[in-house]
């Protein structure tokens, strides 16, 4: 088994005037979020082997709290996450199946999607993701990517 891990960026400051989406940085609160996301990934042995991260500054600043709790890993911005849907990021997923404990920092609908068509094999059905949540699923570990594959091991939200 390989194990994915989703982890929504921690809450962000709202926009200021002129400021573009992608440039929201996280505000007090959610850096709080981010350090105690870190926290449970150590607390539940889950330090990932690779990170994929989406390029936004708020889940690059998550991504740099929780690492600093977790321990440096392998990591890659990957454009492909920022506004992604499910199938885009399973993509990602799929060409990083070599990775036995792989966590992706990104942004929900996706994200809560994604957990909810792997897990049940439908994207409707999501339960949502709130900042800085943790979904950890387990997915066998060379079969194809596709719905209802994954076993939801753990949730968990500050």
């Amino acid at each position: 088994m390989r194990q994915v891990i989703l982890l929504r960026h921690a809450h962000a400051e709202p926009a200021s005037p002129g400021q573009a989406d992608i440039d929201r940085p996280l505000s007090p609160q959610g850096l709080a979020e981010a350090e105690a996301a870190g926290r449970w990934l150590v607390e539940h042995r889950l330090q990932p082997d690779c990170v994929l991260c989406s390029p936004a500054r708020r889940a690059r600043e998550t991504l740099e709290a929780v690492l600093e709790v977790t321990g440096y890993a392998e990591q890659r911005l990957e454009q492909a996450i920022y506004e992604a849907t499910p199938g885009a990021l399973i993509g990602l997923l799929q060409d990083h199946q070599e990775v036995e404990r792989l966590l992706l920092v990104g942004h929900n609908p996706g994200l809560e999607r994604l957990v909810a068509l792997l897990n049940s094999g439908r994207s409707d059905e999501y339960r949502g993701m709130p900042t800085a949540a943790v979904a950890v699923l387990a997915l066998p570990a060379q079969a194809a990517i596709e719905p209802g594959i994954a076993g939801l091991t753990a949730f968990w939200w500050p």
